[in-house]
């Protein structure tokens, strides 16, 4: 018997158990240090020159995630990125379907309470065009699924996993949403932009950053639903840029909106309790998908 290689091997798989610590606050001091650090300049820059640097800093998640998880040592983090990337095969497509519909009723609803304050039912017609400038109706059609597509590459790639291997998903939701919010801060000061065009009313602009609290519900909500795909993060998030953009709401019904979303929050928490509660996946996250599968 050969004790020596007995031992090695016991090592070897020791270092290929050894569990991974994920570093969340790491995470989001580099996500956005690497995307402010060009979306800060962009708000000094002509129009033109500013939407590379808003593309760049866009980026900067993604790219961030991507390399925690290259560098990290850990072939269970790979492979699960790898899982949720391209596992279209474990997407369920009726949960997809589902969230997207519940949006759809949200925008439904925003705009017929939004009456009862003085707006109209033309609301439920289609924009010509996009609330940004500077890129062409084609550029901004491409903006916006690219920004989803990149965005949650960054979000679900490493970033919400990160926060909930320490907490349960209600709380997970709420700091995400939070920190995702606030990330977009700098836009508001760049000229082109949607967040700048809300600048008109300081009301807006508030609204803007509190709604991205419940999303971040919705959104983590869609994730677990749809087995931590990625791809079902995708297509949801770039359907709710698209129908934020082409439907004619005013500041004031996306207000109402936000209302609305808060109240379908609540549901989906209580509906979905026993998921946003529980807290099995603490401190083992990695460790409880891969016993699933």
């Amino acid at each position: 018997m050969d004790t020596n290689a007995n031992i090695t091997h016991d090592i070897s798989n020791n270092d290929t158990k050894k569990k991974y610590r994920y570093r969340p606050v790491l995470f989001f001091a580099m996500a956005y240090l690497f995307t402010w650090v060009f979306w800060v300049p962009a708000i000094f820059l002509p129009e033109s020159i500013a939407a590379g640097f808003m593309f760049i800093g866009l980026l900067a998640p993604a790219v961030v995630s991507t390399v925690f998880i290259m560098v990290s040592g850990s072939d269970i983090l790979k492979q699960d990125l790898k899982n949720k990337i391209i596992g279209f095969y474990k997407v369920r497509w009726t949960n997809v379907l589902l969230a997207i519909v519940v949006f759809a009723l949200i925008i439904v609803a925003s705009i017929l309470l939004s009456v009862l304050f003085g707006q109209s039912l033309e609301q439920f017609a289609f924009t010509e065009d996009f609330s940004f400038t500077g890129v062409g109706i084609a550029g901004a059609l491409i903006t916006v699924t690219l920004a989803a597509i990149i965005e949650e590459v960054g979000w679900k790639g490493y970033c919400e996993d990160s926060i909930g291997e320490y907490m349960n998903w209600f709380w997970e939701s709420m700091v995400f949403g939070v920190l995702w919010s606030f990330w977009h801060f700098p836009l508001i000061f760049i000229q082109g932009t949607y967040q700048a065009g809300l600048m008109v009313n300081p009301l807006y602009v508030i609204n803007f950053f509190i709604s991205g609290i419940p999303m971040g519900f919705i959104i983590t909500w869609v994730y677990l639903v749809s087995d931590r795909s990625i791809l079902a993060c995708m297509i949801f998030h770039m359907v709710v840029n698209l129908l934020q953009e082409k439907i004619a709401m005013t500041q004031e019904t996306k207000c109402v909106e936000t209302i609305v979303i808060t109240l379908v929050t609540v549901i989906i928490v209580l509906i979905k309790k026993d998921m946003f509660f529980e807290t099995r996946h603490v401190g083992r996250l990695l460790e409880t998908r891969f016993n699933e599968e």
